[in-house]
Order: C-alpha cells, then structure tokens, then sequence
C-alpha cells in the first residue's frame, strides 16, 4: 500500500509507507489521548467542588473525546482505510452521545436549580479545558494533513471547537460570581447547541473524506 504516501522521511523503500502511516497515526493519536486524559482528569478534580453542570457536559465531553483515540488507534494498527473511515463515524457517534447527554443535564437543571459553587475554581476548569482542547487539536490537525486521514482532521475539528464549548464554562463561572447561577444551566444548552455543531461538521468532513 503506497496510496497514502507523500514522500516524507527517507526510506527511499526499505520500509513501507503503510507501516510508516501506522505508526505516526499511532504517535498523533496516542499525544492527544494523553493531552485530553490529564484535561479531563483535571476538569474532574474541580468539578467535585463546583457541582456546575455546565462543567459536568465539557467534562463528559472532554472524556468522550478522549476515548475516541482508542478506534483511531485501532484503525491505523489495522493499517486499513476501511476502518479508519469506521473509526471516524465512531468519533461522530461519540460527539453525538455527548451532545445529548449535555443537553439533558442542562434541561434537568434548569428544573430543578442548583447553584453551583467556587467560581474561581470553575473559570480555571474551564481555562483548562480551552487550553487542553487547543493543544489536541493542533496535534490532531497536523497529524491528519500530513497522513490525509479524514478521521483525525474530524477529531481535530471537534477538539478544536472544545475550546470554545470550555469557553462557556468561564462564562458561566462570572454569571456565577455576579449572582446569576441560572446562566450556568443556560450555558450547558449553548455547549450541546455547540456539540451539535460540531457533530455535523465533522459527519461531512468522514462522509465525503479529507480535502
């Protein structure tokens, strides 16, 4: 299989190209599993002493992210576009989970409200996950140009737009400090709105493959 080769590296044909796919697929997706791991990890930690539901859906969402590096790993292990391109259809399957499970914590607060708590702790959360996304998406997007994989240009879209989604919860975090604990809650549906997003965007980018 030379299809995917774009005459990177020197092998001058002592190894062969898939392999040499797998393998730099392999370090973009292991770099930004590990990336979003401590992000979540770190959301997860601050999350116990916010009880923000708007951090709970960037949470969730950041970890969902996360272990979509798993089915791409398994694609480019396989070496096979078939199932990277399936790999791909997962990551928008997770995106989708997300956004709904965002959605209905969002809606479930709005009924019963609760405050959330620590502002400061919750605007850093969300700082984290605007950097941590940011960083994933950078490794994520230069790794799918350089091996032309519609699935990690996808993942690397949606990490991107995480940024954004984690944007939110520095918002509600001020609405927060300024006695306006209901924007918390609006502020979950503004990141499934987003999610949703995201979910067709990257459902058009594995559909018709990378440009």
């Amino acid at each position: 299989m030379t299809e995917h080769a774009h005459g990177h590296g020197h092998s001058h044909g002592l190894v062969d190209a898939s392999i040499k796919r797998s393998r730099d697929g392999l370090r973009v997706v292991g770099a930004s599993l590990a990336v979003l791991t401590v992000t979540a990890l770190a959301q997860a930690a601050i999350y116990l002493a916010t009880d923000s539901v708007a951090l709970l859906a960037d949470l969730i969402h950041n970890a969902g992210d996360a272990l979509t590096a798993i089915p791409l790993a398994v694609a480019f292990v396989l070496r096979s576009a078939r199932a990277e391109r399936f790999a791909g259809l997962l990551v928008v399957l997770a995106i989708l989970i997300s956004a709904l499970t965002a959605g209905f914590l969002a809606v479930e607060r709005l009924i019963d409200p609760v405050a959330p708590e620590a502002p400061l702790a919750l605007a850093l959360a969300g700082l984290v996950g605007i950097a941590g996304n940011e960083l994933a998406a950078r490794i994520r997007l230069r790794g799918g140009r350089r091996l032309d994989s519609a699935a990690l240009i996808a993942d690397g879209n949606h990490a991107r737009t995480d940024g954004l989604v984690s944007g939110g919860v520095v918002v509600s975090a001020i609405a927060v400090a300024l006695g306006a604990p209901i924007i918390d809650a609006l502020a979950g549906l503004a990141i499934t709105a987003l999610i949703l997003r995201v979910t067709w965007q990257s459902w058009r980018t594995v559909r018709h493959g990378a440009h």
